[in-house]
């Protein structure tokens, strides 16, 4: 079958909290498919965090799925960063007083508003990596349960784009200000890739000092066409608003500098993928157009992309008020309950409760299109527009 479809790649992005969402999508997916082994893997932002998991883990699909949901089920805030009142204002303070008289000769810059060690620790545990190597992978590469996967970062050192990938036959490439390097992965390669900018610290990998891996990254399914993808399955976390939704005031008066960094946030971290989505329906409708000997070595990919039924962010403000206490303080500090769209709020609000229900939508969302995803991932291929994208 795949050799009639298309290597399969299943690819997510970021969106911070927002991805236990993927988590749920994917639980529906192994639902029907226990057995799919996905020969390609990529992933982005917190979306690295569920790839690397699915890599990692050399049980059956529909166990290392079960698997990720329990852990997305079981997260809470005090799991990813520092939640102790005495911490959080400590950084506040100091991060302030850095912002506003700059740093001192023998003190380091500010380079996050959270301490992220929780993360780091939960991620050890849950992907059981004890020394920080994701030994799973090379032994999913060797018995050919896995052709290749890749998490993206940024560096912030030389201001690339950086595709750090483990694969089986698979060339290097590189494009403008964006290039891979082959790698044994590692957790402080996720956490490279999830390290949201302003809040969460920059994480060393090598030489370079490294952030969240959408900052840049116009081509959110780039790393899945390189690895060799004829089919791509991609779970985006940004819900698609109706002309009316989209035209309806979100807040009234100035935007507070929580709605700014919401905005920059969805800009930089979900924008992209529905652009490289309406591009590549572009390309494979001018190659379904043209005699094989004219399309310069191109390939058609099937895309699928699933996003959420209902906006994420305005089910944010649900949750908001079960927040740690101090933590809910500063942010509300920021103007966090002055819209009805949480973009900002959403993104960190790591609340179990949240996830639970972001989890729940996901596989709501993905059984409402079982049969279109079934012909996708496992049966006969459909006529007409090779690119699929409803709400």
């Amino acid at each position: 079958m795949a050799s009639l479809l298309g290597e399969l790649a299943i690819t997510l992005g970021g969106g911070g909290a927002r991805a236990a969402y993927q988590a749920g999508v994917l639980r529906s997916l192994a639902r029907r498919f226990p057995d799919l082994t996905p020969p390609i893997l990529t992933g982005v932002s917190a979306g690295a965090i569920n790839v690397a998991h699915l890599a990692n883990h050399t049980s059956p699909f529909s166990d290392k799925v079960d698997d990720l949901v329990r852990l997305w089920s079981s997260l809470d805030t005090t799991k990813v960063f520092a939640t102790h009142p005495l911490t959080l204002v400590r950084r506040a303070v100091l991060d302030g007083l850095r912002l506003s008289l700059g740093s001192w000769p023998r003190n380091p810059p500010l380079q996050g508003l959270l301490d992220t060690t929780p993360l780091r620790r939960f991620l050890h545990g849950a992907l059981g990596a004890e020394d920080g190597a994701l030994r799973g992978v090379a032994e999913n590469l060797a018995a050919e349960r896995l052709k290749a996967v890749a998490l993206t970062a940024t560096s912030y050192t030389t201001g690339q784009t950086l595709t750090f990938f483990a694969g089986r036959g698979i060339e290097a490439w590189e494009r403008p200000l964006r290039r891979s390097v082959e790698a044994e992965l590692t957790v402080e390669h996720v956490m490279a890739s999830a390290a949201l900018p302003i809040f969460f610290p920059a994480i060393k990998v090598g030489d370079a000092w490294h952030g969240d891996g959408g900052i840049r990254l116009t081509a959110p399914l780039a790393p899945a066409l390189h690895l060799g993808a004829g089919r791509i399955l991609t779970v985006s976390t940004h819900y698609r608003s109706t002309h009316a939704e989209a035209d309806r005031p979100a807040f009234e008066g100035p935007p507070s500098l929580a709605q700014v960094m919401g905005i920059l946030y969805n800009a930089i971290f979900l924008d992209h993928l529905d652009h490289d989505a309406l591009q590549l329906a572009r390309i494979n409708r001018i190659l379904g157009a043209l005699p094989p000997e004219g399309r310069m070595g191109l390939r058609e990919v099937k895309l699928l992309v699933l996003r959420p039924s209902r906006d994420l962010d305005e089910m944010a403000n649900e949750f908001e008020p079960r927040l740690p206490w101090m933590f809910r303080y500063l942010t509300r500090r920021l103007g966090t309950r002055r819209a009805s769209t949480q973009h900002l709020l959403s993104t960190v609000l790591f609340q179990s409760d949240y996830l639970g229900a972001l989890i729940e939508l996901g596989e709501r969302d993905a059984d409402a299109r079982a049969a279109e995803i079934d012909e996708f991932v496992g049966g006969p291929q459909r006529t007409g527009s090779p690119t699929r994208d409803r709400p």
